[in-house]
């Protein structure tokens, strides 16, 4: 399935590096993002490097999840696809 990197998970002062907000394509509530939860996500880099990581729960009422990264995903990830498995 078919998703999009929108931003790190943050607070006013604090930036999570390995945690980043995902955006599911068909996904507007809070019920079909829970479904997600504990499914891999995959980033593939456009030099071809895969960085893995885990669905932890929902974000709000609007559909977005919470992804953990075994590495931090690079800055430039913002706004780029990856793929829920």
């Amino acid at each position: 399935m078919k998703a999009k990197v929108i931003q790190f998970r943050r607070g006013r002062k604090t930036i999570h590096e390995k945690h980043f907000l995902i955006e599911v394509e068909g996904c507007d509530k809070r019920e079909k993002a829970e479904k997600f939860v504990g499914k891999e996500v995959v980033w593939k880099s456009p030099a071809g490097k895969i960085i893995k990581g885990k669905i932890a729960s929902a974000h709000g009422n609007k559909g977005i999840v919470r992804a953990i990264f075994e590495k931090g995903l690079p800055g430039q990830a913002i706004t780029t696809g990856v793929e829920i498995k």
